[in-house]
């Protein structure tokens, strides 16, 4: 999983960088596929705002997520993420694998 995370008119500390790592490394349990997360940190006075933006094999999914901290935004944008991407794979999962005498070579 490859995270960017950048700062819109706000500078991107080392922990802060961190702390948005370990909250999107666990997202990457989903799919075994590359995972790219574009993360967008700002500030709107007095709330404190994440974005992040996820590009899984051609679909792009977008969340938002805004608190009176940052790491709180962090937070409910992970889960945010989380549920879309578990939303998605459910999507994606092949749903004609039940059994079906026609497939089986036994109809007739």
């Amino acid at each position: 999983m490859h995270v960017e995370t950048h700062g819109h008119q706000l500078e991107v500390t080392p922990p802060l960088r961190d702390y948005v790592d370990t909250k999107f490394q666990k997202l990457a349990k989903h799919f075994d596929r590359p995972l790219d997360v574009r993360v967008q940190l700002s500030v709107d006075k007095p709330h404190h705002k994440a974005e992040a933006t996820a590009l899984i094999a051609g679909k792009t999914l977008h969340a938002d997520a805004s608190a009176a901290d940052m790491y709180a935004a962090i937070d409910q944008l992970a889960d945010k993420v989380d549920r879309l991407l578990v939303k998605h794979r459910k999507k994606v999962v092949d749903h004609h694998r039940g059994e079906n005498p026609a497939r089986d070579g036994t109809f007739g």
